[in-house]
C-alpha cells in the first residue's frame, strides 16, 4: 500500500505493520469490520498531520506576537504587573471577596468589635502613661544622684561621662538602685 497524501503535503506516517490491514497481529476491536478500521486510521492520520500543521501555525503566531511585543516595548516584567493587577480586580470583584468584604463591615459595626478597639485603646493609654512616667522618674532619679555628686562641691570642668566613672558615685545608693533596674531590664 502507498503512503496515503493527507492534503497537506505530508504523508500519513502509517507503518508498515499497518499496510495491508494488519495492525501488527492484534485483533479488531468488537464491531469494528477492516473496512472501518482502515479508514479511522486514515482519518486519524489526517488529524495527526493537522495537529502538527496547526503547532507550527501557533508556534509562528507566538513568535510574531512576541516581535510585535519587543517593538512596543513591551517587557515581560509589564506583561506579569499587567496580570496582577488584572487578576486584583477579578479578586475584588469576585462573589468571595465581596461577602468576605461585607462580612467584615458587618464586624467592624458590631458592638463587641466596638469594646474590643475601646480596650485596646485605653491598654495603650496607659502603657504610654506608664512608660512616661517611668523616664520621668528615671530622669528625676539621675538628677538627684548629679545633685547629691555636684551640689556641693564647685564645677572643675567634669562632664557626666567622667562623674559616672568616679568611684564615690558609683557606690551611692541611687546608682546601685538605678544599675540593679537596668540590670533586670537587660535580662
Amino acid at each position: 500500500m502507498e503512503p496515503l497524501n493527507n492534503g497537506f503535503g505530508g504523508t500519513s506516517g502509517m507503518s508498515s505493520s499497518m499496510e495491508g490491514g494488519a495492525t501488527g497481529g492484534a485483533p479488531l476491536p468488537p464491531g469494528l469490520t477492516q473496512e472501518e478500521a482502515e479508514e479511522l486510521r486514515v482519518e486519524l492520520s489526517k488529524v495527526e498531520d493537522e495537529i502538527q500543521t496547526l503547532r507550527q501555525v501557533l508556534s509562528a503566531k507566538e513568535r510574531h506576537a512576541g516581535d510585535i511585543k519587543r517593538r512596543l516595548g513591551i517587557s515581560p516584567l509589564n506583561e506579569i504587573k499587567q496580570n496582577l493587577s488584572k487578576g486584583w480586580q477579578d479578586v475584588q470583584s469576585s462573589n468571595a471577596y465581596l461577602t468576605a468584604s461585607a462580612t467584615v463591615d458587618d464586624i467592624s459595626r458590631s458592638d463587641a468589635y466596638r469594646k474590643t478597639q475601646e480596650a485596646f485603646s485605653t491598654a495603650g493609654q496607659i502603657t504610654s502613661e506608664a512608660l512616661s512616667s517611668m523616664g520621668a522618674a528615671i530622669s528625676q532619679r539621675i538628677g538627684t544622684m548629679s545633685a547629691l555628686h555636684f551640689g556641693n562641691t564647685p564645677r572643675l570642668g567634669y562632664n557626666v561621662h567622667h562623674s559616672l566613672s568616679m568611684p564615690s558615685m558609683r557606690s551611692s545608693p541611687s546608682f546601685r538602685s538605678f544599675e540593679d533596674k537596668m540590670g533586670s531590664i537587660r535580662k
